[in-house]
């Protein structure tokens, strides 16, 4: 298979998959807090539903498809009673993604997810450095172990967390990928901007750079600010809609597949997929505009 390197030096993007927490959700698995997606992995029938979900991406084109490993890494796991299991649902996650790579018979890589340590919409929770040294070493040893293609460190809130992960991911010498959530107004959820995150995560050696887990239409703000602040290959994936001021969810027009492939061809990323709200549709259309 072509090194993931040399795709992405390729002139068309690569397409990463969508959302697998609200496609679960969708599909009646139960995605409850604290372990969102990863209850998935805790029975043979949801965890053959996520086989599915992933199936339909890579048959809808995606290129890359994220192991379901958001909510795998020990704290997590342990708010729930399952501390103990992290290497364990780690690696079956990886194992579920790689059997929907076999099973379609693509050449699609596996990216292995690693989220902040705790409320990915709460920057004010991450840990000491300390604790985020210990646990993302961990996180990153058990996605290494389990064999995926690149390392995915996304929704990151805080540019502290970001870059320990990032150095940690970096030393494996596999593919990592650092994005972040921003809010409307375009800065991290912290209140840190994206040229700062740049300054700082650029010269670790990441692959590439970006913006998830935002609103759509706020993305190419987003990515323009990346684009004057460092060299980097970008990536891209963002949500159908966002929280107003008073937690509620308001879509925007990008939950229209189409609609979000109109934002997307505007982006000018390397990597582009979808995340929240996304489904194997709006992926097809990503495919078929490129």
């Amino acid at each position: 298979m072509t090194s993931f390197l040399s795709r992405l030096s390729q002139p068309t993007p690569l397409i990463l998959d969508g959302a697998t927490g609200t496609e679960l959700d969708r599909r009646g698995v139960e995605v409850g807090l604290p372990l969102w997606s990863a209850n998935a992995l805790l029975t043979d029938s949801a965890a053959e539903v996520l086989r599915q979900v992933h199936l339909d991406y890579l048959n809808a084109g995606a290129d890359i498809i994220t192991a379901d490993t958001f909510r795998t890494h020990r704290r997590s796991l342990a708010k729930s009673g399952y501390g103990d299991r992290a290497r364990e649902l780690t690696h079956r996650a990886v194992a579920v993604a790689k059997e929907a790579v076999g099973q379609a018979g693509s050449l699609s890589y596996v990216a292995g997810s690693i989220a902040p340590l705790e409320d990915c919409y709460s920057p004010h929770l991450v840990p000491p450095d300390a604790e985020c040294r210990t646990e993302h070493s961990e996180m990153i040893h058990h996605l290494v172990e389990a064999g995926v293609d690149v390392l995915l460190i996304e929704t990151m809130n805080t540019i502290r967390e970001a870059a320990i992960a990032a150095r940690l991911a970096v030393i494996t010498g596999i593919p990592a990928i650092v994005s972040f959530v921003c809010g409307t107004d375009g800065q991290l959820l912290s209140g840190e901007s994206l040229t700062a995150a740049a300054q700082v995560i650029a010269p670790l050696g990441v692959t590439a750079i970006g913006v998830n887990c935002t609103a759509t239409p706020a993305i190419s703000a987003c990515l323009k600010e990346l684009r004057s602040a460092c060299d980097l290959p970008l990536i891209a994936y963002g949500n159908i809609g966002y929280a107003d001021a008073d937690g509620s969810w308001v879509c925007t027009d990008a939950i229209e597949p189409e609609a979000y492939a109109r934002y997307a061809k505007t982006w000018d990323a390397k990597i582009i997929g979808g995340c929240c709200g996304t489904t194997p549709e709006h992926i097809r259309r990503l495919a078929h505009a490129y």
